[in-house]
Parts: structure tokens; sequence; C-alpha cells
């Protein structure tokens, strides 16, 4: 986990405002916004529109062929589901499901939870069928930095003044560190990738979901 060390420093030094929201980004793209610029900036990125559906876009990603879903509420984009083309035996589907647990957990972009590799020796098709087993991980986009630490800065100045800031005490940098740490994880959530096998006619591919929580429905409709 990424500690902030020195954060009172940081917290004292001066940053740009902006208004932008810190959502889920998928290629560089805010999971955000209307589906029709969501479907020309995925475009822009090399992906085309297939066959049988001009909204559901087509091509690879991350070395796999995949159609990519574009998942709206309230016609804001809060989803993009990306589905493998081509479903693959359970041997190959163990091996791709732990090196994308791999690729995440050493992606420094990401927050890890917990280790989700499957053991060699499990049963995928035994488990899912006996057991109803659901082979699923999920990981959190960092945060913006210079967003993260502007809400840092004005947390840290309703307890701490400015002159305690600059120069901290060891307690006071303890609080500011794990003030950081709890933040983080209440916001780490809104933030999600995560990506799960799905059995499809006999065969098994990986679906993987770049969440924008902010944008998902919460019964705001009922």
């Amino acid at each position: 986990m990424k500690k902030f060390l020195l954060i009172a420093v940081m917290m004292m030094t001066s940053v740009v405002l902006f208004a932008q929201n810190d959502v889920t980004k998928f290629l560089g793209i805010p999971v955000d916004g209307f589906k029709s610029e969501m479907i020309r900036k995925l475009k822009a990125k090399g992906f085309v529109s297939s066959s049988y559906d001009p909204e559901i876009l087509e091509g690879e990603f991350n070395g796999t062929d995949v159609n990519v879903h574009i998942v709206t509420n309230n016609n804001k984009v809060y989803r993009i589901l990306l589905s493998d083309k081509t479903p693959i035996d359970e041997t190959n589907i163990k091996i791709r499901f732990n090196n994308l647990c791999r690729q995440f957990s050493n992606n420094d972009n990401y927050i890890v939870i917990d280790d989700y590799t499957i053991p060699e020796y499990e049963d995928i098709s035994y488990e899912t069928l006996v057991n109803d087993k659901r082979y699923e991980a999920v990981f959190y986009q960092l945060p913006d930095t210079t967003m993260l630490m502007e809400n840092l800065q004005v947390m840290a100045l309703e307890k701490y003044t400015e002159e305690e800031l600059a120069n901290p005490t060891k307690e006071i940098e303890e609080d500011l560190n794990e003030m950081s740490y709890s933040y983080l994880m209440d916001i780490a959530p809104m933030k999600p990738v995560w990506f799960m096998i799905d059995d499809i006619y006999g065969g098994y591919s990986i679906l993987m979901y770049y969440d924008n929580e902010y944008n998902r429905a919460n019964g705001e409709d009922l």
C-alpha cells in the first residue's frame, strides 16, 4: 500500500484548482459523459463498431480481442464492459485469469486488496457447477494525486493550524498519515476495476468492468 510520507509538507504546497471529477478511467478516458461521446473517444483509440450493433465496439485490449459494451444510467456512462470474443478452455482461462491478477497487482495505479489467483490444482468447472463458486477479482484505481491532496489539505486545516502543519510533531505526522489512509480507503471503492470468469457454451471467457460508482443507479428514480 502506498504511504503518504511527508504529507504535512505536501499539504502546504500550492496546487492548481480545477473542476474535474476524479472517476475511473479506461485507456485514459474518464468513464463518464454521454454514450455517443464515449463511442467517439474509443474509436479514436482504434476500436470499431461491430457488424451487428453500431453501439457495441470491438478491438484488441491487453493482447486479447474483445467486444466493448458501454452501459449508462440516466444517459451518463457508468460502466465499460469488456468481453472476450473467443471462449477458451478451462486450463487457459485459469492462466488468463491469474495473469490478469498479477498484472493488476504489479500496476502502481491500483490498490490491491487481496490475492485472487486460482490455485493450480483447483477444478473450475466442478467448483462453478457444484459449489456455485464465482471467480472474480477487484482492484481500485488510485485517486488523482492533485485532487487527493486538495481534499486532504482541507481536512488537515480543519484540525491543525498552518503553523502546526509547517512544523509538525511526530504525533501530528502519524495522525496525518492515518487520516490520509482512512480517506483513501473511503474513496477508493468509487473507482473499481474488476473481472470475472464467465462460462459460455462450454467454454470460458473473461468479463472485465471499469465502473464509475458516482454514476451508478442508487434508487433515486424509484
